[in-house]
C-alpha cells in the first residue's frame, strides 16, 4: 500500500521527469489527469486491508493530485470578472478533413454568438465553404494552408506563420475592434504521435518565441494545439499566455467528441485581456468540440 500510494504522488508530481523513451514521456503526459483514478484503487485496497494506517498514506497522492491539478479545474464562474459593455466572442475548432462539414461547423459557431471564428483542418473547397456561407455577416477573412479566421471586425496585418516547419499551419492578423486591436494567433499544430512528434514539439516552441516577443498587450492564441495542458512542450507556451479555467469548472475535454473527451487538444490563451467565459461547445460532425471564449475589450 505504502509502495502504491509513494508511485502514484511521485507519477502525478513529475510525469515531465520521464524521459520520454519510446513515446513514454507523451504518453504520461497526456494521462497526467487520469492518474487521480489510482486513488480510488488504492483506497480500496486500503479498506480491505482494515489498516488506519493505509488510510492516512493515501492521503499522500490526494494532496498531491489536488495541488497538481485543483486550480485548473476550478469554475471560471466563480471568480470571473463581470462582462464589460463592450466584449469579443471567439471560437475554433478542428473541423476534422474530409467531413465536408466545414461550412455547418461555422454557420453553428456564427449562430452560437461568435464574432471570430478559427477553423482548422481546411482545404481550400470547405474554406471556400464556410466564406460562402458565413456570408456579410463575417466580411473578413484570412485563410492560410490548413487553417483560416472569419470576424465581424476588420483584420490587418495578416500573415501566414510557418513555425519552423517550412510549411503553412498557422497564421497572425490584428482584429481591430472599436475599443482597441488585439492580436490574434491561430494556430493547427502537427500531429503528435509516441514515437513521432518533434514537429509538433517545434511548432509549440517557436510560437512560444514568437509570442514572448510580441510587442502587443493584449494577445489571443486559439486552434488545435495537438498538446494537452499537462504536456512539457506545452509548457513554454503556457509561461507566455494562461489558459483560463472552464466555465463549469473539470478539464474541458475537447478530443473525441465521442462517447466522452479524454484529452484537451485544443485551447484559447490569452494576454492582457480578461476573460469572462471559457467553455466548450458542439458543432458540425467533426471529433473535437470546439472551444469558445468571451473576452472584455479594452475600455476605448
Amino acid at each position: 500500500m505504502f509502495l502504491g500510494a509513494l508511485g502514484a504522488s511521485l507519477l502525478i508530481a513529475f510525469h515531465t521527469r520521464i524521459p520520454d523513451r519510446l513515446g513514454l514521456g507523451l504518453l504520461v503526459d497526456n494521462a497526467a489527469p487520469w492518474f487521480g483514478l489510482l486513488i480510488p484503487v488504492l483506497l480500496l485496497a486500503a479498506l480491505v486491508s482494515r489498516s488506519k494506517t493505509s488510510l492516512v498514506v493515501l492521503l499522500v497522492p490526494i494532496l498531491t493530485w489536488v495541488a497538481a491539478f485543483g486550480p485548473g479545474i476550478i469554475p471560471l464562474s466563480w471568480t470571473a470578472p463581470e462582462a464589460a459593455a463592450q466584449t469579443l466572442v471567439l471560437a475554433s475548432q478542428n473541423i476534422k478533413a474530409g467531413t465536408g462539414a466545414a461550412a455547418q461547423s461555422a454557420v453553428e459557431l456564427a449562430a452560437d454568438g461568435s464574432d471570430v471564428i478559427a477553423l482548422q483542418e481546411l482545404d481550400a473547397d470547405s474554406a471556400n465553404n464556410v466564406t460562402d456561407s458565413l456570408g456579410a455577416a463575417y466580411p473578413h477573412h484570412f485563410v492560410v494552408g490548413t487553417v483560416g479566421v472569419w470576424s465581424k471586425y476588420p483584420l490587418e496585418g495578416s500573415r501566414s506563420l510557418d513555425l519552423g516547419l517550412g510549411w503553412k499551419r498557422a497564421l497572425r492578423t490584428q482584429v481591430v475592434t472599436r475599443n482597441g486591436e488585439i492580436r490574434l494567433y491561430v494556430i493547427h499544430a502537427a500531429s503528435a504521435r509516441p514515437n513521432d512528434h518533434i514537429d509538433r514539439d517545434v511548432m509549440l516552441d517557436e510560437l512560444a518565441a514568437t509570442v514572448e516577443t510580441d510587442p502587443q498587450k493584449q494577445v489571443i492564441a486559439l486552434g488545435d494545439f495537438n498538446a494537452t495542458s499537462t504536456d512539457r512542450s506545452f509548457a513554454r507556451i503556457s509561461s507566455v499566455l494562461k489558459e483560463p479555467n472552464q466555465d463549469d469548472g473539470l478539464f474541458g475535454f475537447t478530443w473525441p467528441r465521442d462517447p466522452f473527451g479524454m484529452m484537451r487538444l485544443d485551447h484559447v490563451l490569452v494576454r492582457g485581456l480578461e476573460v469572462t467565459s471559457n467553455t466548450n461547445v458542439p458543432a458540425g460532425i467533426s471529433d473535437h468540440l470546439a472551444v469558445r471564449a468571451t473576452v472584455n475589450l479594452p475600455e476605448g
